[in-house]
């Protein structure tokens, strides 16, 4: 079995060496029950420390954090009133001196001898790390085991980016709090990092020799400034267009032609994966990442095509996925690219009763209402309210074999003449393709498409690619 690192062994193998400087002042002596103050004295003796959490100030690969660590050989990680002081001492003092924050909380939870006034502090640490992330801050989570109850509840479900050590017990309710009421025993396998990870409650499953990494990766796109640099500008004026844009609607349904993943693989830098809405659902057609373009960092989001042709079509669980991305983005003040490449949202009564149309709303209200620099990115497929939902970016791109339209062709076809003989027509009639985009000012620019996308995925990632950055790179304020 893997030994579990405590609060100081785990700082010291992460942060650069000779970096770490706690912020702990002495607890202030208290009148408390003997026995607790027994225990008290008993728990510092085992784990080394003063109380169930450290924080303090350090570098992880040469950007300053803050950090906050649970000991759970103290009292199980519990958290207390004295704790709770400290926590938020420390996530106000990070606010205050600008520093992204790192949890590593190991805990199950409120502090049992204290009772009531210990779990309502659960409240004023999540206040401190909302006033935080506020700020324009990140805050970064590293769940370790066993991580429970109320504080997994509150600042332990808080972060912008949330990772877990493999194996970990993580859940609100106890096993052996549910066995000892229930009487029998909890599910295998469901309070499990793993698990949590494929069920979009979580982004990733990280062993801690490799936390400073990821937390490092992680911060190099959240917490630098954007940075301007010379882009490759496509030319968008010599694109040699296809004439029907019915032969771009068969070469963008080609099997091999490249979507999200290929672009972040061959044409962006330091990516960061994040998995699902974080709210229980894995959103497996929307695949959401920190990464940049052209040393731009930014948060993406970007309909997987291919996810949705193995895993079901684009659904409200992939939408909701989208909207944290977006609401990442506003929060850090990072720009946001949308990628649209969708056959279409799922037609389905369970999806009318999870509130597509809901959510296809709520994600143009978002989009509509950010203030940070974006660019929507028309890559394949723009079929319907699916692809309506990412497309309101502050300017907004195709690739020359991209195209858009509220139905497919073949649906138009049937509902006026009551058969698809007539789809391609449709589409000639419906002004789908990148030419007209362009034309009416659906789109601003047009990456060319020299050979189809399929036939050379890297060279056409790469374009797309400085695209993207070329119009955030316009976008950004010049200060």
């Amino acid at each position: 079995m893997t030994r579990r690192l405590g609060a100081l062994e785990l700082i010291e193998a992460n942060v650069d060496p000779g970096s770490w400087h706690s912020w702990d002042g002495p607890i202030a002596p208290a009148d408390r029950d003997p026995e607790y103050e027994k225990a008290l004295l008993q728990a510092r003796e085992r784990a080394g420390t003063d109380e169930a959490v450290l924080t303090g100030r350090a570098r992880i690969e040469g950007h300053d954090v803050a950090l906050i660590v649970s000991e759970f050989r103290f009292l199980g990680g519990s958290i207390g009133r004295d704790a709770a002081e400290r926590i938020v001492t420390a996530v106000r003092r990070a606010t205050g001196e600008r520093l992204p924050l790192i949890a590593a909380p190991s805990s199950g939870g409120t502090r049992m001898q204290e009772g009531t006034p210990a779990f309502v502090t659960m409240v004023d640490i999540s206040r401190a790390v909302v006033e935080h992330k506020a700020a324009g801050l990140p805050y970064l989570v590293y769940l370790r085991h066993p991580t429970t109850g109320g504080v997994f509840a509150s600042w332990g479900s808080l972060g912008h980016v949330t990772v877990a050590e493999p194996g970990a017990l993580i859940g609100f309710l106890g096993p052996s709090v549910y066995e000892a009421l229930n009487g029998h025993p909890f599910p295998d396998g469901v309070q499990v990092a793993e698990n949590l990870v494929a069920k979009g409650v979580i982004d990733a499953v990280v062993t801690s020799d490799r936390l400073a990494v990821v937390a490092a990766n992680a911060l190099a796109l959240l917490a630098r400034p954007a940075k301007v640099s010379q882009a490759w500008v496509p030319d968008t004026a010599v694109v040699t267009l296809p004439r029907d844009p019915w032969d771009s609607i068969q070469l963008s349904r080609h099997p091999d032609r490249p979507g999200v993943r290929e672009l972040l693989r061959y044409g962006a830098g330091d990516v960061v994966a994040l998995s699902g809405t974080g709210a229980g659902e894995p959103g497996q057609g929307m695949l959401c990442a920190l990464a940049s373009f052209q040393e731009v960092a930014c948060v993406v989001i970007g309909q997987d095509r291919r996810a949705q042709a193995s895993g079901g079509p684009l659904g409200p669980d992939d939408l909701r996925a989208a909207r944290r991305g977006i609401h990442v983005a506003q929060q850090l003040g990072r720009p946001l690219v949308c990628v649209v490449d969708t056959p279409g949202a799922e037609l389905s009564a369970e999806a009318e009763e999870r509130a597509l149309a809901g959510e296809i709303a709520r994600c143009l209200a978002d989009l509509v209402q950010l203030t940070v620099p974006s660019v929507s990115v028309l890559l394949g497929e723009g079929c319907g309210g699916g692809a309506l939902a990412l497309l309101p970016g502050r300017t907004r791109i195709a690739a020359e074999h991209a195209w858009l339209s509220p139905l497919p062709p073949e649906g138009a076809s049937v509902i006026l003449h009551g058969h698809t003989r007539l789809a391609a027509d449709m589409a000639r009639r419906q002004r789908v393709g990148s030419h007209e985009l362009l034309t009416d000012g659906v789109v601003h620019a047009v990456v060319p498409e020299p050979v189809p996308a399929h036939e050379n995925p890297e060279d056409f990632c790469r374009r797309v690619s400085a695209a993207i950055g070329s119009q955030l790179l316009q976008q950004l304020p010049t200060h």
